[in-house]
């Protein structure tokens, strides 16, 4: 990143991981965010008067829509067939990393209007560089108010996410549950446990590059198998480590020295991210265990507050996630494009805001009096 890098983490400043100068160095030193792969990046930045970079926003010049996890191939194809011509187009986020998490990135103590400037550069970008739109993908709510300012459609997802209300231990945490979903959570627990397999954390440097190697493997391993792409080079995961240290964590099942399943946590400030997952083969529950019952035990071991268990997945429902929206702005100056999506876009967060409202979770009601 040149010049910037002196000043990136004092943008970005140190809650959220993935937007860490060290996590965008680890995706484009392995390859897996490059322009070769489709990514170009063209940091937008923004100077204070004595020349300090006061704020920056991680954007790519993009061709695809592939790996943003906000899909709108849809769009693409309409605007096309009505004579429009939807790519290039520009990307603020973190390439493959379905994460909410800061876009803007704002040094502390820079000036009110700095997120206005830096978002009304993209804006200009657009219109010079010929690009047929703009898109920010999840937002925290700051820089989501910011970019509604100036007129941007938002957009609604859900991930599902546990926020802890103050629980120190797994038996606390079923005592919220139901009978059915204790007993259940109870058995695939056991049986994941009882599997011959030795389950434990590993962290930061206590991760040899030869377990990066057979995670990395396990990762190509999960994709194929649900006909996804392998976006991450096979240095990705062990450059990320390198440079984020004890932030790094891998649950993991072993056989001797062979790793038989491993899923991926990054952990920032208050939160624990859970990330890829990958298994050599089908082992009863052990997906439950290792991505989210250890997760949940090491949240309530060390006082972290919410656990984002990643993308999609309503099973995680049922093992005490909640549904939680998520953001993205999107920036179309053509009005009939931007008229079509904004409808779509009204139309999809009410659906969002049903199912997060219906949802039926798996915790009592407060008067319910059940027995384990």
């Amino acid at each position: 990143m040149g010049a910037l890098a002196a000043d990136w983490d004092a943008c970005a400043g140190g809650g959220n991981p993935f937007v860490e100068r060290g996590f965008f160095d680890a995706l484009f030193d392995s390859g897996s965010a490059t322009s070769g792969t489709g990514w170009v990046h063209d940091p937008h930045v923004i100077r204070a008067e004595d020349g300090t970079v006061s704020a920056l926003a991680p954007v790519f010049r993009k061709a695809h829509s592939w790996g943003e996890y906000v899909f709108d191939h849809t769009w693409a194809q309409a605007w096309e067939r009505a004579g429009g011509r939807y790519y290039p187009k520009l990307l603020i986020g973190v390439p493959f990393t379905p994460v909410p998490g800061p876009r803007l990135l704002v040094r502390p103590g820079a000036a009110p209007d700095t997120r206005d400037r830096l978002i009304a550069s993209i804006e200009a970008t657009v219109a010079k560089g010929g690009f047929s739109s703009a898109h920010a993908t999840f937002l925290e709510a700051d820089d989501r108010a910011a970019f509604a300012a100036r007129g941007w459609i938002l957009r609604a997802g859900a991930q599902f996410h546990f926020n802890n209300p103050g629980i120190t231990c797994f038996e606390e945490f079923l005592a919220t549950l139901t009978s059915h979903r204790r007993k259940d959570i109870r058995r695939e627990r056991r049986v994941a446990q009882a599997s011959g397999l030795r389950l434990r954390w590993l962290r930061g440097a206590a991760i040899t590059s030869d377990q990066w190697a057979q995670f990395h493997s396990l990762y190509l391993a999960n994709t194929d198998r649900k006909w996804g792409q392998a976006y991450l080079g096979p240095s990705f995961f062990g450059r990320m480590a390198e440079k984020l240290g004890d932030k790094v964590m891998l649950t993991v099942a072993e056989h001797g020295d062979t790793l038989v399943a491993a899923a991926l946590h990054l952990r920032g400030g208050n939160t624990l991210y859970g990330r890829n997952w990958g298994a050599r083969r089908h082992v009863p529950f052990l997906h439950f265990e290792l991505c989210y019952y250890m997760a949940l035990d090491l949240a309530f071991a060390e006082g972290i507050e919410r656990v984002e268990a990643g993308a999609q997945g309503e099973h995680k429902l049922q093992r005490g996630y909640l549904p939680a929206p998520t953001w993205s702005a999107h920036y179309l100056p053509d009005p009939r494009f931007r008229s079509a999506v904004s409808a779509f876009c009204d139309d999809e967060r009410a659906r969002v805001e049903a199912m997060i409202a219906e949802v039926d979770g798996p915790y009592r009601q407060p008067t319910g009096a059940e027995t384990a």
